[in-house]
């Protein structure tokens, strides 16, 4: 019997302790993305998990590798889900919070319309949610309809489904 896509995963992910501070146990997944059997599977299971979609949406930054990939095998749009102030105004806005600091999330507001389009978030891993929920909000904020969110990694400890309480959430792997 082969080894699950799950176990090689957890093969592969670099810990990082106190990274980026102090307390902070950080997954470094780029052994996982730059392995192709493992980068396809992945692709594969989310595009899977995607259902029927308009556009796979991913978080900056390793999200968009994932959503290039999954809209690739969906033969639908992608959306790159962008740090605050990397994108010329007017933009839609989302300030959250991390685990170790705060953030924001934008997307264009001109040029980009995504009423009542269905779609579909990926990342690379969730934590405690936060960049999670704040996805969802700017997808909304701009009259998208968020269909699940797919992670390759939950960190599980920090429970960050429970702030997509409504929303479909797949993980690959836990820790």
């Amino acid at each position: 019997m082969g080894t699950t896509l799950a176990q090689r995963i957890q093969d592969n992910i670099r810990w990082v302790a106190d990274f980026p501070e102090e307390g902070v146990h950080f997954a470094d997944l780029t052994p996982v993305l730059a392995d192709p059997q493992i980068f396809n599977g992945i692709m594969r299971q989310m595009s899977d998990w995607a259902g029927e979609v308009d556009i796979i949406a991913g978080l900056d930054a390793r999200g968009f590798l994932i959503s290039a990939g999954v809209a690739v095998l969906k033969d639908v749009g992608v959306l790159a889900l962008r740090k605050a102030g990397k994108l010329p105004s007017p933009v839609h806005h989302v300030d959250y919070g991390l685990e170790y600091g705060e953030a924001a999330l934008e997307i264009p507001a001109e040029g980009l319309d995504i009423t009542g389009k269905r779609i579909f978030i990926v990342d690379d891993v969730m934590a405690t949610g936060g960049t999670s929920q704040a996805a969802l909000e700017l997808i909304e904020q701009a009259g998208g309809v968020v269909t699940g969110f797919a992670t390759i990694l939950e960190l599980t400890e920090l429970n960050g489904r429970s702030k997509l309480a409504d929303l479909p959430v797949f993980s690959i792997t836990t820790a």
